[in-house]
Parts: C-alpha cells; structure tokens; sequence
C-alpha cells in the first residue's frame, strides 16, 4: 500500500474527510470576540461559536486572568478517593444550583463524550444494584450524536457514526427510537420490554442531527414512559446546557425533570475543556449509603482546578452581562430572518431553538458548498446531516451580525445556485 504523495500537516483532523480537505484547510491563529482570524489574515465571524461552545466569545482577558492566577496557586490536584481540590468543589456546588435538578450531585470530567460514557455506565450500574441487572439496554433516538467514545458511537442515532467498527454498536445493548413521534417511541419500549431497558438518552434539541426542535409533546412523552417504566431519563445538554436555548438548561425550557443531565461546551465556552453529569438524588444515594460500591468513575483530570476556575469564571460572565436574555433576544431575531426565507424555493425548511439556527437547503444545492462559499465572504457556518446549515454564534453577537450572517447564507446560496444550473445546462448540452 503506497502513501499519499501529498498529506499535509502532521495533525490527523478530526472528522474530516481527509483527501478532501488537504490542501484546503483553514489555520486559525487567534480570536477576539465574535471573530477569529486565521495564519494568513483573514477574518471570519465565528457563526457557530466554534463547536457549538464558544459563548461568551474569543479571547476574554479575564478569562486568562482567571487561568493565569488559579495555575500560581495550584494548577490542580485530583478528585481521587479522598482528595478534592477547592475549586472542583465550588464548580460543583455552583453547577448544582443552576441545575433543575434539586439535591444534585455532578461528576466533572474532561469533555461530552466523557460525560455520555459516565452517565451512561452509571445506568446500568445503578440497576445492577437495585438487583435489576436484566436493565442494561440503552434506548436513543434516531438522528441523535452523543459523542465518539464507545458508548456515545454505540448510541449514535446517525449510522455513519456507527459503520465500520465491526459490529452495529461497539457496547451492546443499545437501540434507536423515533425522533419525532411519540407513539413509535412507545411501540419500541413495548417490543423491546421495558424490563430490560436501563435509560432512554436524548438531546433536549438535537444538533448534529440538523439542529432539530422537540416535537410538541415529545419530551413530556419522554419523561412519561420513562416515569411509568422504571427507565431512568438522560437529557444530553452538552450542547443546549449554560444558555443555549436561553435558560440555564432546556430542561428548564421544556419543563422536564431528567434522573441525569450530560453537560460540557459551554461551561467553560471553550476556555478549557471541562464536562460532567448532574445526578437526581434517587440516583448518587445508594451509592452514599454504608457499605455501598464504589462507583468506578474518574480520570486524570476530573475536576482539574484551573478548568474549574475557568467554567466559574464563564458562569459569571454570563450572569452579570445577563447572557440568557441576551440568547432570548436574538432567538427573536433569528427566528425573523428564517421567517423571511419561507418564501425561498431551494430552502425546504428553517428551525430555530434558541440561540440554534438551521437552514435545511433542497437536495440539489450542496449545504457543504453554500457553507464554503461563506467562508470566502468572511463568515463561519456549518454542513450538518440533512443538507442544513448550522447557525449557532456567540451570545455576545450583535443583532447587525446576526441578521448578516442570514444574509451571508442566502448570498452563498445564490452562487451555488447558480453553479448548479450552470453544471445542469453543461449536462444537457
């Protein structure tokens, strides 16, 4: 087998499609605010707030202030057995009070799919300890991403995340439900048997599926089967969590009470990688009780001091610059300027949540070109499954950026819309 004559960097990208991005990939050098500005000048509006976290913006000084001054005093300590470190303790009583979830306990970790892979194991094993070991299956629905570790890919509602492993799902035991419709959902639990299922994990909104509202009833469908079943409920707000949909989680917006809530992005908004799960009381108290197991969970840099004095940090910027208004304004705005586009034949449809926006383009006309063709106008947008276009910036974006970004898209589309007729003329001739 020969090696590619030309393979660029030595960095392996993430989730990319490596023969077509080489050559072509973009080196960001530094941000500042809603902005980042790549090695050769070029300044581009952040429009998906980098991988959905980046809220409070780029390149805060008191945010460096923040990690400059906890790394002189201790840059960390583990949370192991019995040691803590003080800042994992006040993130975690922090956290706790934001939280829907009363009484709550919360394990840090590094990132989402660390968080998924906790939560998830902690399901299974909560049940092993009720004496209900036959609850190990793991319901998720169709279109869902929640991650890459193992268990996140075993869970994946997008089958490409899932393809090429082996088998179907690396952990087993895992099943998919419908997105939308209630009614399937509760047909799948009654095939299956709700005897053998642990949880049922969803995003509150999903986001790499095509940034896709719950249906009227949906989650409040959720929260009944699982309430009637024994089955504990999982809300991924890795994405939705610290403000996204305009509360402090969509929990809160859609008035469901999760067992556990899987968070990351943005509590730190990027400033350091940082995650964890908030768990109900009827879930971490029989792992209090004495002569309890121990609940095998942890890595080297749970609770790390300095990402937790940054996700504090964060916390209160966006508390004292009322943030979470600030997301329910532009949610306002956004929701105007996809309302404008109803009348645009080569979109198909726009949905918004919050401060999530996503343009479902016709099939003809390539999300990944239109997304492209922005970036040489200076503004960052997303392809995601489904032909959409991510829209997702900063909180701290200005209603002019905003409405531009919508324009910007539109104006991509007109290029690639006349590309594709271009191309189609050629193909007739």
């Amino acid at each position: 087998m020969t090696t590619p004559a030309n393979t660029g960097s030595a960095l392996w990208s993430a989730q990319a499609h490596m023969p077509s991005v080489l050559g072509r990939q973009l080196v960001i050098a530094r941000g500042a605010g809603n902005y980042v500005f790549t090695t050769d000048g070029q300044r581009l509006f952040d429009g998906t707030a980098g991988l959905w976290h980046a809220n409070i913006g780029h390149g805060r000084e008191e945010m460096a202030e923040a990690a400059a001054q906890q790394m002189r005093t201790l840059e960390t300590y583990h949370v192991f057995g019995r040691y803590l470190n003080d800042r994992a303790v006040e993130l975690a009583e922090k956290v706790a009070s934001l939280s829907p979830i009363a009484d709550a306990k919360i394990i840090l970790n590094s990132g989402g799919s660390d968080s998924i892979d906790v939560a998830l194991k902690l399901a299974r094993r909560y049940w092993q300890l009720q004496g209900r070991p036959e609850k190990t299956m793991i319901l998720s629905r169709d279109l869902a991403y929640h991650g890459l570790h193992a268990y996140g890919t075993s869970v994946a509602g997008l089958d490409f995340n899932r393809e090429g492993y082996g088998t179907d799902s690396l952990v087993p035991d895992t099943a998919r439900f419908d997105t939308h419709d209630i009614e399937q959902v509760r047909r799948t639990v009654a095939e299956i048997g709700p005897h053998r299922i642990a949880a049922i994990i969803a995003e509150p909104v999903q986001g790499t599926g095509g940034v896709i509202p719950p249906a009227p009833g949906y989650l409040e469908g959720l929260q009944q089967i699982a309430d009637e079943h024994d089955i504990l409920l999982i809300l991924d707000e890795v994405i939705t969590g610290f403000g996204r949909t305009g509360h402090w989680f969509a929990a809160q917006r859609y008035g469901i009470r999760p067992h556990i809530i899987a968070m990351a992005k943005g509590i730190s908004s990027g400033y350091s990688a940082v995650g964890g799960i908030i768990v109900a009381p009827e879930v971490w108290s029989p792992f209090y009780r004495t002569g309890a197991p121990i609940y095998r969970h942890g890595t080297t840099y749970s609770g790390h001091a300095t990402s937790a004095a940054l996700a504090l940090k964060n916390i209160e910027i966006i508390e004292r610059e009322g943030l979470l208004d600030r997301v329910l304004h532009l949610e306002g705005v956004l929701h105007a300027e996809l309302d404008a586009l109803a009348g645009d034949d080569r979109i198909e449809e726009t949905r918004v949540a919050g401060l999530l926006g996503g343009i479902q383009l016709r099939p003809e006309l390539s999300a990944e070109r239109v997304t492209d063709a922005m970036v040489d106008e200076g503004w960052i947008a997303r392809p995601l499954r489904g032909n959409v276009v991510q829209i997702s910036p900063p909180f701290t974006t200005t209603d002019d950026e905003l409405r531009g970004i919508v324009a910007a898209t539109v104006s991509a589309l007109d290029v690639v819309a006349a590309e594709a007729k271009a191309d189609s003329l050629a193909v007739a001739r």
